[in-house]
C-alpha cells in the first residue's frame, strides 16, 4: 500500500509538470467540473452552455464575444479513452425537438471537449495569431461529491450521523426502528444484511424524493456496475462495543472501509483531482418548496462539499492534490425562469445566504466564489396577472402532468434570506408565514434563428465568470 501511495505521488507529480509544460507551449486546457444536487438540470446546463458557446448570439454578457474575439467554437474527440462521452447530440435534439421534452439524466462520469478559436487581446492582438482553447467538460454526479466527507469518518461517526438524520426525514423513523432492532453483535447473515442495506436504501431514494440533498453513500442511489455487490450492502448501525469478528457490525464496518478505498477513493484520484473550475447546481427553490428541515439539510451540505475544494482540512486529499486547487467555484441556483424576474435578486440572495459558510471557506483556501441564479434553459414567459386590485408576477408555461399552459405564481420570497434560514436552522417543520410552491415545466418548442443558441438566463454571466478570463 505504501510502494503504491508513492507511485501515485510520483505520477501526479509528473502529470501537474508535464501539464504545465503543455498549457505554456502548446494549446491550453482548461477543465471544468459540472455537478448538481438532485433534480438540478446538470445534463440540460452542459447542453445549453455547449449549444450557445457554438452559437454565441445569446452570449452577450461573455466579454470575448462581445469583443468578437471569439472565431469559432467545435467539438473534438475527449482526451480520455476511459470516460464515457457526453451524448451532447442526442440530448440537444430532446430540447429542439418539434416537441421538446427534458433529457435523461446522467448517472456516470462523462466527458466533452469543446475547443474555441480564439484572437488574442491587448496590445500584442496584432502581432499574435489565433490561439485555441480547449475546454474539457467533466460531468459527474452531485451524489458521488458527497462521499468525499466520509474519508475523514469512521463506520462509527458515519453511523451516528445517519442515524441522527434519519429521525427527522420522512419515513426515516421507520427505518431506524428496524436498523434498532437488529443485533450488530450477532453473527452475520447474509440475507438479514441485504434486507438491512435495501431498506436503507429505500429511505435514502424517499429522502431525496422529499426534497432532502445529504444522501449518503451515494452510489447507494447511483449504483451503476456495483449494484448488488458487498461493497454497496451496508447501512448505520448503532456501536457495538467490542463486536466480534464475523458480526453483523464488524463486517459492514469491513465493508464501509472498502467503499471508501475502491469507490470513494479512485474517483476523486481519477477525475476531481484534476478539475480546475468547478460550477454546483442546486435546486434551491425545490428545497424552499419542500420545508425547512430540506431548507437546513442543503445548507449543511453544501458546507459539506467545500471540503472537496479545501485542500488541507482533510488529510486524504492534501496527499492527492498536491498542492493543486480548484480556482473558481460557482454556486447557482437553477430554475430561475420559475420565477418573475422581480423575484431573481430574492433568489440569489437566498442563494448567498445558503452557500455563506461554504463560500467563505473557499476564499480562505484561495477559491474565487460566485453565487447567482441561472436558467441554462429558459422554459417560460413572463406574465402579470390581476388578483384582488392588484397585479401578481407570474410565469406562464407548457405543464409536464397535463401539456396544457398555465400561469404560476409561486409565492413571494422574502426580501431579508434570513427569514428562510434562520426558521431552517430552528428545526421549524414548516413555514410560519406562507408556503413556496413549484411548478414542474416542459421545455418550450424553440425557433432558433441561425447564430442563436436555446434561449437561457444569464447563462452567459456563468460562463463569463468560469472561463472568461481564459478566453
Amino acid at each position: 500500500m505504501v510502494i503504491g501511495a508513492i507511485a501515485d505521488t510520483l505520477t501526479r507529480s509528473v502529470e501537474n509538470v508535464t501539464g504545465t509544460l503543455s498549457e505554456t507551449f502548446f494549446e491550453p486546457t482548461l477543465r471544468l467540473g459540472v455537478t448538481g444536487l438532485s433534480r438540478a438540470g446538470k445534463t440540460v446546463f452542459i447542453t445549453s452552455l455547449v449549444a450557445n458557446l457554438m452559437d454565441r448570439a445569446r452570449m452577450a454578457q461573455l466579454v470575448a464575444e462581445s469583443e468578437q474575439r471569439i472565431l469559432s467554437a467545435f467539438l473534438q474527440p475527449q482526451p480520455d479513452d476511459t470516460l464515457p462521452r457526453f451524448d451532447y447530440e442526442t440530448h440537444l435534439g430532446a430540447l429542439t425537438a418539434r416537441t421538446p421534452h427534458w433529457p435523461d439524466s446522467t448517472r456516470a462520469v462523462s466527458e466533452l471537449r469543446l475547443s474555441l478559436k480564439i484572437r488574442p487581446a491587448g496590445l500584442l492582438a496584432g502581432l499574435q495569431g489565433p490561439r485555441t482553447l480547449h475546454l474539457d467538460i467533466v460531468d459527474y454526479p452531485g451524489e458521488w461529491l458527497l462521499d468525499l466527507s466520509l474519508m475523514d469518518k469512521s463506520y462509527a461517526e458515519w453511523s451516528q450521523d445517519m442515524l441522527e438524520r434519519l429521525e427527522l426525514r420522512p419515513g426515516g423513523p421507520e427505518t431506524l426502528d428496524r436498523i434498532r432492532a437488529e443485533d450488530g453483535s450477532a453473527e452475520l447473515d447474509e440475507t438479514r444484511a441485504r434486507a438491512l442495506s435495501e431498506a436503507y436504501t429505500q429511505s435514502l431514494h424517499a429522502a431525496r424524493a422529499a426534497g432532502f440533498s445529504d444522501c449518503s453513500p451515494g452510489r447507494f442511489l447511483l449504483p451503476g456496475e456495483l449494484e448488488g455487490s458487498p461493497v454497496l450492502t451496508f447501512a448505520p448501525l448503532p456501536a457495538v462495543s467490542g463486536a466480534p469478528r464475523r458480526s453483523l457490525y464488524r463486517e459492514f464496518e469491513r465493508r464501509y472501509d472498502s467503499y471508501k478505498s475502491r469507490v470513494v477513493k479512485p474517483f476523486f484520484r481519477d477525475h476531481f483531482s484534476r478539475i480546475d473550475r468547478q460550477i454546483v447546481l442546486v435546486d434551491a427553490l425545490g428545497a424552499i418548496h419542500a420545508g425547512p428541515r430540506a431548507m437546513e439539510d442543503l445548507r449543511r451540505t453544501l458546507a459539506e462539499i467545500l471540503t472537496a475544494f479545501r485542500p488541507g482540512t482533510n488529510a486524504f486529499l492534501t496527499n492527492l492534490l498536491m498542492g493543486k486547487r480548484v480556482e473558481k467555484i460557482l454556486f447557482a441556483a437553477t430554475k430561475a425562469d420559475h420565477l418573475h424576474h422581480l423575484q431573481h435578486g430574492r433568489l440569489t440572495g437566498i442563494m448567498e445566504a445558503l452557500t455563506r459558510e461554504a463560500r467563505d471557506r473557499a476564499r480562505f483556501a484561495g477559491a474565487e466564489t460566485q453565487a447567482m441564479s441561472i436558467a441554462a434553459l429558459r422554459a417560460t414567459t413572463e406574465q402579470m396577472m390581476p388578483h384582488q386590485g392588484s397585479e401578481l408576477p407570474c410565469v406562464r408555461g407548457t405543464l409536464m402532468d397535463s401539456g396544457k399552459q398555465a400561469a404560476f405564481y409561486p409565492g413571494e420570497l422574502p426580501e431579508d434570506p434570513t427569514h428562510l434560514l434562520g426558521s431552517a436552522r430552528e428545526g421549524a417543520e414548516k413555514w410560519l408565514d406562507q408556503d413556496y410552491s413549484v411548478m414542474n415545466f416542459a421545455p418550450a418548442p424553440l425557433t432558433l434563428k441561425p447564430g442563436e443558441g436555446p434561449p437561457h438566463i444569464r447563462l452567459d454571466r456563468a460562463a463569463q465568470f468560469l472561463i472568461g478570463d481564459r478566453l
